[in-house]
């Protein structure tokens, strides 16, 4: 058990997508690597781990959940890098699961100069020796996978499922992006929510794929390929919330009459505004709130001399926008090659949208939604690019519902 406390707090963090230092020179390929990474920073992660580390030994939450990516690729060097940051934390109890890019990844890299070369991957071994404080900590854990369950205090069971498909052995193909919860470890999820009925534990669900999909156009590959059986077995034993990862977006599904069970989605950690739940357990209701990390007052020195680490949301908002707005405008550009500043515009739409949606912000008034359907910039890239009609109009709620808090009450 973490703590004897009945009011207790834990952050979760997901995504983090380290790349250690040590794996690349800041050459002509590693360069081009952050160019297409899609918005994440693979720069500044070690510094930003370790600033986070900093306030928690501060703040002192019980745990750090990670529900998975805690590497880019997959690098073995990655995942160490990443354990010895969080081994400076003094009272907290770091627990990680796996996400689709760590287990078994053919495309972990290392990048010298114009060149990347294959590096070690992650075997189940590996991942086990790599975090074996967290599985020392389990109350269980699962022969056939890297799940385990850990009891955080004598009223909650928190539940680490791996779902993510991966081989037996090292290879060259691309992560699978699926997720599933095969059988073994779904027969040791049910035993573990008996366990819970049984000795009078809440437990609460994390993963790295969804329970539930959070966008209706985009959610193939990010829900769990059987989860229809894992929502089953979670209303059977009345699991009132989840954790998940995998979009890098930030987005809440409460309970509903279907399933009491409330699924809570965290951004990318290495991207937009290094987003992090903080959970608040009590003995009769749980609260959760989004923030957003600001780590200048953890900086030393030396870094607090660096432009960027100073300004670091707005570098992370602008390698977000620019990506998105970027790949955007190469395929509207021959179209609208006399109307650059149309371009522009539609560029900056849409990747103000995905922004918002990402960090959880997507809360609009019918007349703010209204004005951007009406603009030129929507009209013309929506006339031009019918794919993304349907998905746009999923990106924005003029309901009352908050992506950024909620309560579970028991």
């Amino acid at each position: 058990m973490i703590t004897n406390d009945l009011n207790t707090e834990i952050w979760v963090i997901s995504d983090t997508h380290l790349i250690s230092d040590s794996l690349h020179d800041n050459g002509q390929a590693f360069s081009r690597m952050q160019k297409t990474s899609q918005g994440k920073d693979l720069y500044y992660q070690e510094i930003a781990l370790s600033a986070f580390v900093k306030m928690a030994n501060e703040k002192k939450p019980a745990a750090i959940v990670v529900t998975g990516d805690v590497t880019f690729n997959g690098e073995r060097t990655s995942a160490e890098r990443f354990a010895e940051i969080f081994k400076d934390l003094k009272t907290t109890k770091l627990l990680v699961l796996p996400g689709n890019h760590d287990i078994f990844d053919g495309w972990a890299r290392e990048f010298r100069g114009k060149k990347q070369f294959f590096t070690g991957e992650i075997s189940p071994m590996f991942w086990k020796s790599i975090f074996s404080d967290c599985y020392r900590q389990a109350e269980s854990a699962d022969s056939s996978s890297l799940a385990y369950s850990v009891k955080l205090n004598p009223n909650y069971l928190l539940v680490l499922a791996d779902s993510n498909y991966y081989g037996n052995e090292e290879t060259t193909t691309a992560p699978h992006t699926r997720g599933f919860i095969n059988k073994k470890e779904l027969k040791w999820l049910k035993e573990q929510f008996i366990y819970a009925s049984q000795n009078n534990l809440r437990p609460i669900l994390f993963m790295h794929h969804n329970l539930f999909a959070h966008n209706p156009a985009v959610n193939k590959g990010y829900v769990i390929d059987n989860a229809v059986e894992v929502r089953r077995l979670c209303s059977k034993f009345n699991v009132k919330l989840a954790f998940s990862g995998h979009i890098h977006a930030q987005n809440i599904i409460n309970a509903h009459d279907s399933y009491p069970t409330t699924e809570i989605v965290t951004s990318s950690f290495c991207s937009t505004d290094q987003g992090y739940g903080v959970v608040r357990l009590h003995q009769r209701h749980i609260t959760y709130i989004r923030k957003s990390f600001k780590m200048q007052p953890y900086l030393d020195k030396n870094e607090k001399q660096n432009y960027t680490l100073m300004h670091f949301h707005n570098y992370l908002q602008n390698l977000q926008l620019g990506t998105l707005a970027a790949h955007l405008m190469q395929t509207d550009l021959e179209k609208n090659h006399d109307s650059l500043d149309l371009v522009r515009k539609m560029g900056r739409l849409f990747a103000q949208m995905n922004y918002n949606f990402y960090t959880g912000q997507n809360h609009l008034k019918n007349t703010q939604l209204a004005k951007i359907h009406s603009s030129k910039e929507y009209q013309v890239l929506i006339q031009q690019h019918p794919e993304f009609e349907l998905y746009l109009k999923t990106l924005y709620d003029t309901s009352d519902h908050s992506n950024l808090q909620t309560k579970i009450r028991y």
